[in-house]
């Protein structure tokens, strides 16, 4: 089963804005939460941090945020920015 994934206008803005290997490094993100849902184990520092929120350092400073109902297919990723900006 395939997964809806949207970004925020917010994320769409900082996407603009992130080094280069992070931008791709969060596109194979979104392709995995797509293929795999929500819990992406395999990334780094991978953790729940809320009912049906999680996050991931997509590297040392930089982290991904998202969102997803239970038995839900749409991932909402509301958050890809600096670690020290992060919203947990």
């Amino acid at each position: 089963m395939k997964f809806l994934v949207k970004t925020t206008k917010s994320v769409d803005k900082n996407i603009q804005k992130l080094p280069e290997n992070i931008k791709k490094k969060l596109a194979v993100l979104l392709e995995d939460l797509r293929d795999f849902g929500p819990v992406q184990k395999n990334w780094n520092n991978f953790s729940q941090i809320g009912q049906n929120k999680y996050h991931c350092h997509l590297a040392y400073h930089w982290v991904a945020c998202w969102y997803c109902e239970k038995k839900s297919i749409i991932i909402e990723v509301y958050y890809a920015d600096s670690r020290e900006k992060a919203p947990y």
